[in-house]
C-alpha cells in the first residue's frame, strides 16, 4: 500500500524532498535524452522543444525552460495549485539533457533495431522517475497540471480529449519549426502510458493518493522554522 516517504511537515523533509525532486528530474533528462538519441521521433513536447531549439539557434534545455516557464506562468495565472517542485521541474529537466547530450553517452541510433530499444528504455526511465518525483509530493508538472486547468474549463469535454488537443497543438508548432515527428512519436503515444501504469503497478504506487503541498504551504513550514 502507498504512504509518502516523507510529509513535508518540517524544513528537512521538504528539503529532502526538493533534493529528491531534482535527482528524480535529472534522471528523468537521461531518459529523454534516450528519447532523442533512438533517432525515431520524439515526444510531443519535445518536438516544439527541438523546433525551438532549431529555429532559434538555441540549446534543448534553454527551449525546455522557455517553454515550462510559460507554461508554469499560464498555471499561476489560472491560479492552479503550485508546488515548490514545479519550479525544480522547470528548469532541471531540460539543462539535465543538455548535460547527457554535451556528454554523448549514447549515438545516435542509424535503424529501428536499436532505435526501439533505447527509446523503450528511455520511456521505462521516464516512467519510474515519474514516481519518485511524484512521491516528493511538492507538485505535479508544469504540464500536468495545465492539463487539468484546461480540462476544468471545457466543460463537457473529456479530459482525454483535451490532452489530444493540447499535445496535437504542441507538435504541430514544434514540427511547423522542424521538430521531428516520426514513429517514434507514435510508440511514445501509445507506450507511454501503459509503461507509466506498468511502473507505478511494480511498486504498488497510487499516484491519486499524493497529496501535494502548494509552494505557499511549504514556505510558510521553511520561514516558521518548523
Amino acid at each position: 500500500m502507498f504512504t509518502q516517504l516523507h510529509e513535508n511537515r518540517n524544513t528537512g523533509s521538504i528539503l529532502f524532498n526538493a533534493g529528491l525532486a531534482a535527482l528524480s528530474l535529472f534522471v528523468n533528462g537521461f531518459g529523454i535524452y534516450l528519447t532523442i538519441q533512438a533517432n525515431l521521433g520524439v515526444a510531443p513536447w519535445d518536438i516544439l522543444n527541438l523546433g525551438l531549439s532549431k529555429s532559434l539557434g538555441i540549446l534543448y534545455g534553454d527551449a525546455s525552460v522557455a517553454v515550462s516557464l510559460t507554461i508554469l506562468l499560464i498555471d499561476i495565472l489560472l491560479k492552479e495549485p503550485i508546488g515548490l517542485a514545479m519550479f525544480i521541474d522547470a528548469v532541471v529537466v531540460g539543462k539535465s539533457v543538455d548535460f547527457f547530450n554535451w556528454l554523448g553517452p549514447v549515438p545516435k541510433c542509424g535503424s529501428l533495431l536499436t532505435g526501439v530499444p533505447v527509446l523503450l528504455a528511455g520511456l521505462v526511465i521516464i516512467a519510474y522517475t515519474q514516481y519518485t518525483y511524484m512521491l516528493a509530493s511538492l507538485g505535479c508538472g508544469p504540464r500536468d497540471t495545465l492539463l487539468v486547468a484546461l480540462a476544468k474549463r471545457a466543460k463537457g469535454i473529456p479530459i482525454g480529449a483535451v490532452s489530444i488537443a493540447l499535445l496535437s497543438t504542441a507538435t504541430l508548432i514544434g514540427w511547423l519549426l522542424g521538430g521531428p515527428a516520426g514513429i517514434g512519436t507514435v510508440i511514445c503515444a501509445l507506450a507511454s502510458g501503459p509503461i507509466m501504469q506498468m511502473a507505478f503497478r511494480s511498486v504498488h504506487f497510487d499516484a491519486t493518493r499524493v497529496k501535494h503541498q502548494q509552494i505557499k504551504d511549504s514556505l510558510k513550514v521553511i520561514f516558521s522554522h518548523g
